[in-house]
């Protein structure tokens, strides 16, 4: 909801003279992108941020306080974005990586401890579990949907596995209630990863309200963006509370302001970035909208297209959040065909990117377990043929077809 009359005059009154000619300056510019019509051989980027003067208005009422950090905005955009999830408790940090390496640490799993986790994701959902000395354990997807295949789960529980980090892959829900199932089964910790997924929805509840904890994730080219930053969610008071001391130093509320109980991160929130991120949560979900319709174009330009096949999208119970748009290639194109086809992509203009690497086969980790090809082939042989296509909300029908256009001609 925008400002009324009354809140942005008084918001201007607040501002110095500099600050005043900077954001009508800021504004001016906002509107004559939005109204420009972008020429044809324009770059077109992989992602972009939308930001609106609502956006640019809210930082700037903080920017014209004393308190930029540790200030009001932080508890109100923690309650807000938890009412939106639908949980009692929400920490807000520095990022999504922040915030799993927070949820680890505060359930207490440490050296010699095992993680279930994927092997396509980005690779913080499983270098999370080595920040606490722990061990990620992969387990293959589905090819279908990309998430972690739960019928691939329970042959890698030991007696050294405390929790299972699932991901909702671009935007896709995983399947909480085997997930679920199983954790409750095997007396687990479920922890998910929806970093991708805000607005997301499965069987009528909403992302990053099933496990024990959550994040979401806040880069700019998520549905919305704080700049930097991320958000712990959870039911557990206790859980909720270790978090907000471990964010800040290890600080406390019954402690004085320097004294420290325990060991701590300086994984902060700035009250610049909550109130980027309330502005940004209250379009919510004309932000999802805006994606699913630009998802909803790319399906219906590439729908006839030989050589490809479609990201996979909503489904009975599922409504998905659109992060990014990824096609991948049919069986008869190689990595290597791949590559050639992003570069001819990049030549005009066109960003993309491969999405995701093999966390298995990244260097460290091969080095470090002993990872090799072939281990998880559903992942490698998906990891190896998918291109993620510029994405984001503004994206225009002009610009796909632009895209569609050189992906097809050099298919």
């Amino acid at each position: 909801m925008a400002l009324n009359e009354k809140k942005e005059v008084a918001l201007i009154n607040a501002l110095s003279p500099q600050n005043r000619r900077l954001i009508k300056r800021l504004e001016s510019i906002l509107l004559k992108t939005e109204n420009k019509k972008r020429a044809k051989t324009d770059p077109i980027p992989l992602a972009s941020p939308d930001i609106t003067p609502l956006e640019i208005e809210s930082v700037f009422s903080v920017l014209a306080t004393p308190i930029l950090s540790l200030g009001p905005k932080l508890p109100e955009f923690e309650q807000k974005i938890a009412a939106y999830a639908g949980v009692k408790y929400a920490v807000a940090v520095n990022s999504g990586t922040s915030g799993l390496h927070l949820i680890i640490k505060a359930l207490g799993i440490g050296k010699g401890d095992e993680i279930i986790t994927t092997p396509f994701s980005f690779i913080a959902s499983a270098n999370c579990a080595l920040f606490e000395n722990a061990r990620p354990i992969f387990a293959d997807i589905d090819p279908a949907t990309y998430n972690i295949d739960t019928k691939k789960i329970e042959v890698r529980i030991t007696p050294r596995t405390k929790a299972i980090i699932a991901v909702d892959v671009f935007g896709r829900p995983a399947d909480w209630k085997e997930l679920k199932g199983i954790a409750a089964r095997h007396k687990l910790f479920l922890v998910e990863d929806s970093a991708e997924a805000l607005g997301s929805e499965y069987h009528g509840k909403k992302s990053g309200s099933f496990g024990d904890a959550a994040i979401y994730a806040f880069y700019p080219n998520k549905q919305i963006t704080t700049g930097e930053g991320g958000v712990i969610l959870t039911n557990n008071p206790e859980l909720a509370c270790l978090c907000a001391s471990l964010r800040n130093q290890g600080h406390d509320k019954k402690s004085s302001w320097l004294e420290h109980p325990r060991l701590g991160y300086n994984y902060r929130l700035s009250d610049i970035s909550c109130a980027l991120g309330i502005a940004q949560l209250s379009r919510i979900e004309e932000i999802v909208k805006k994606r699913a319709r630009v998802a909803g174009w790319y399906n219906e330009a590439l729908k006839n297209v030989p050589g490809i096949h479609l990201p996979p999208g909503d489904a009975p119970g599922i409504r998905m959040s659109w992060f990014v748009y990824v096609i991948r290639l049919a069986d008869s194109y190689s990595k290597k065909d791949r590559e050639r086809i992003m570069l001819g992509l990049k030549s005009q203009g066109i960003g993309c990117r491969e999405y995701f690497t093999a966390i298995h086969l990244q260097k460290f980790y091969r080095e470090m377990f002993g990872h090799k090809p072939g281990d998880f082939p559903i992942t490698e042989y998906i990891s190896d043929r998918t291109i993620a296509l510029p994405f984001h909300n503004n994206l225009t029908r002009e610009e796909i077809r632009r895209v569609v256009e050189t992906l097809k001609a050099l298919l």
